[in-house]
């Protein structure tokens, strides 16, 4: 019979050195066993959208050679599905497969925030929302830990750029922290309880983020109640003492020699507790016993998975996670879906351009062209040179691409960012596309006016040089290895586009939010536009876009009716109006007119998913809750709701809103603590203070009353400054006297 691991038991009966040991890893993928004691060694690996598991020659950014696994579209495209149940598929199949080759964790997802389009692993992020990211994050935690294999939340916190990351200062306010780049984090850690949470690279407002107690003990576990195992990323340990201290767990990957010793020597110095290493080791041991667990479940026979279901999944997610951006009529007809002849031009379509650079990169189990998927026969031209392609002379590439689209009846063209253009490690040089794919469809364009564009990226692209040229825009983000047919079902209409965007696409890079504080200087990057990120920027401040944050099209069409509201929930009508079957996505936004603090527009609360066939209708239920109508208060460091009107909008995307409701809110106690230079405005507004400070203000009534410019300046002044200018009838004392009278309630 196998022996339970019992945690507390081997806990006692390590050494001091053991212990240490325990806390850093054995290698670049396992963590440190004890034979004596009777600890296995676990293996991680990387995701976050295939399984990336290295036999041999092990590394952190993508070099060696990983085991066959279904390569899923990235997690810019999963998030363009707004599909939870879907996302939450992805993410058993990605827990079936982590299973099936004896790994305890996948290092994934990641759910920081598109700061920037530049940002150059935003392809393994989400969106630039915090609702967004934090709901399908925490669908693919769920659908991985469903399978008995753990996962590990990234990176914590503020990694929003890959630009000197690994010591950079991300400094953010407080608020912004709050409202912005946290939320997605806490969502995901207390509905999903991820088994792992990995700690960035960077500094957050000067502190390294493995030694940063407020970020790991304070929010994650204190706030939040995280159960599970704080590791590093790998490489962002600079000191394990304070790391251990701070609430760092397992640094990763094996230290470097005399690392162990330091925590020995600081444990018998005094400068590190030993009950707070224990406290470490205890969560490295109870990890070991979660996959203890699991294999001793996995006895009765081996772990599979089905490789073709697993293709066919990623087809349907690369599918759904595509965007259609435009479609427009051509001689009262919209390009798509494809009808009558039509020819391919561009490397990506039989090059496929299908995942991101770096330490998520995965050895798919196959891999589909979309030149092959639509048909063998179809007249092809490369048009343009690709980094990592076929080389060839661009000039003749773009001739040939002329001629093949002058005798084409539509002309589909396969646009994107090359290869090196996004990865981990570094930012993109561009918002734009390569000129000389640009050059090409503008030759295409001159001979036809009948041309689609398919486009290939990580992460927003700047279309608006061109977009006039094609009447059809589908965006496909990096699809995995389905893409290729998921993409020719879309453009044959076998599958109904309903992927909407979850990142804004702006006119151009000057217009964006982080344009001048990005990506910093001088080892500090500023996030001068506080909560105005990404579509609360472009809203807020009524920039043109080229496409808004929620846009996406479909073969059909829908109606939005009987949108209603109440402080607790927002109900819609959708129908499908069109003729065919399609999906669409509901989104729900809040919005507080009149506020004392800056607040976005609208900020998205909720959202859903609802297929229709044609003429359907269905009623659709958001729960809200107080949080939705909050703000975080810097004074009173809490939520708080301001009483008053607000506007529940329901939408197709941000500028798009269809239907909206206001009503009335109660608002919460926002007074603090009132001190000496505390403004009258606050003494007046406070429920004990207030008549305390009315009554010393009294004045004689030969007095002639203030004008309501000097009431104004009055009521910014600080009580103290009042009195120190002689401009009351009580003195510092008093003032004291009153403070103390407030304190004591």
């Amino acid at each position: 019979m196998t022996q339970v691991f019992d945690v507390e038991r081997v806990l006692a009966e390590l050494t001091l050195e053991e212990k240490a040991s325990l806390t850093s890893g054995s290698d670049f993928w396992h963590t440190q066993p004890v034979e004596r004691a009777g600890v296995p060694a676990i293996m991680v690996t990387d995701g976050p959208h295939g399984l990336r598991k290295q036999a041999h020659n092990p590394d952190h950014l993508g070099i060696g050679i990983s085991v066959p696994a279904t390569c899923f579209p990235t997690a810019a495209a999963l998030g363009s599905s707004w599909d939870v149940d879907l996302v939450r598929r992805v993410g058993e199949a990605l827990g079936r497969e982590t299973r099936a080759n004896d790994v305890t964790v996948l290092l994934g997802p990641g759910v920081n925030i598109k700061r920037t389009p530049l940002c150059g692993r935003n392809f393994e992020y989400v969106s630039e929302d915090p609702v967004v990211a934090g709901e399908l994050g925490a669908a693919i935690v769920r659908g991985i830990q469903s399978q008995g294999v753990g996962t590990a939340l990234k990176h914590f916190a503020a990694n929003n750029q890959e630009t000197d990351r690994m010591r950079v200062s991300a400094d953010v306010d407080e608020r912004t922290l709050r409202e912005i780049y946290l939320p997605a984090f806490e969502r995901v850690v207390t509905t999903a309880q991820p088994w792992t949470v990995m700690c960035a690279y960077n500094k957050v407002n000067g502190t390294y983020a493995s030694e940063h107690r407020w970020l790991l003990t304070d929010v994650l576990r204190d706030e939040w109640a995280f159960e599970g195992l704080v590791m590093s990323d790998w490489g962002a340990v600079h000191d394990r003492v304070p790391a251990l201290a701070a609430g760092l767990d397992l640094q990763m990957p094996a230290s470097t020699a005399g690392s162990d010793e330091a925590v020995v020597a600081a444990v018998r110095d005094g400068s590190l507790d030993e009950a707070v290493l224990d406290v470490a080791v205890r969560r490295v041991l109870a990890l070991i016993a979660r996959s203890a667990q699991q294999s001793r479940t996995d006895l009765a026979g081996a772990v599979t998975f089905d490789v073709d279901d697993h293709h066919l999944l990623a087809r349907e997610a690369a599918g759904d996670g595509s965007v259609l951006l435009k479609n427009d009529p051509v001689d009262g007809t919209p390009l798509l879906p494809l009808t009558g002849s039509f020819a391919v031009i561009g490397e990506f379509a039989r090059t496929p351009r299908y995942q991101g650079a770096g330490s998520s990169q995965v050895n798919p189990t196959r891999l589909d062209d979309a030149l092959t998927a639509l048909g063998g026969d179809v007249p092809f031209a490369p048009g343009f040179t690709i980094a990592g392609g076929p080389s060839g002379d661009d000039d003749a590439l773009r001739a040939q691409a002329v001629e093949v689209a002058r005798s084409a009846e539509t002309v589909v063209a396969f646009l994107g960012l090359p290869g090196p253009d996004e990865s981990e490690g570094y930012d993109r040089p561009r918002l734009g596309l390569p000129d000389n794919q640009v050059a090409t469809l503008r030759a295409v364009a001159e001979v036809t006016p009948r041309v689609v564009v398919v486009l290939a990226n990580g992460s927003a692209v700047a279309v608006s040089e061109w977009q006039h040229l094609a009447p059809a825009i589908l965006e496909t983000w990096l699809g995995g290895q389905a893409g290729g047919s998921a993409v020719a079902d879309l453009l044959t209409g076998a599958r109904n586009p309903s992927g909407k965007l979850t990142e804004t696409i702006p006119h151009r890079l000057e217009d964006t939010p982080a344009f001048g504080s990005f990506p910093g200087e001088l080892g500090h990057v500023r996030y001068g536009e506080g909560v105005l990120v990404g579509y609360r920027w472009y809203d807020t401040r009524a920039f043109d876009v080229a496409f808004p944050f929620g846009h996406g099209l479909s073969y059909t069409t829908f109606s939005y009716s009987d949108v209603a509201a109440t402080e607790t929930s927002a109900t819609v009508t959708v129908t499908n109006t069109g003729s065919s079957a399609g999906a669409e996505v509901v989104q729900v936004y809040v919005r507080d007119p009149e506020a004392s603090v800056l607040r976005p527009t609208r900020e998205l609360k909720a959202f859903g998913k609802v297929s229709l066939a044609p003429g359907e209708s269905r009623i659709l239920t958001f729960e809200l809750t107080r949080r939705d109508l909050s703000y975080w208060h810097c004074g009173l460091h809490r939520w708080v709701v301001e009483g008053g009107e607000f506007v529940i909008e329901v939408g197709a995307s941000s500028r798009d809103i269809r239907g909206s409701v206001s009503i009335q809110v109660a608002g919460d106690p926002l007074w603090g603590e009132l001190t000496a230079m505390s403004t009258i405005a606050e003494w007046l507004e406070h429920p004990v203070g207030g008549p305390l400070m009315q009554s010393a203000l009294t004045v004689p009534a030969d007095i002639p009353p203030m004008s309501e410019a000097d009431q104004a300046m009055l009521a910014q002044m600080p009580a103290k400054v009042l009195v120190t200018f002689g401009m009351s009838s009580f003195t510092l004392a008093d003032l004291d006297d009153l403070v103390a009278k407030v304190a004591a309630g």
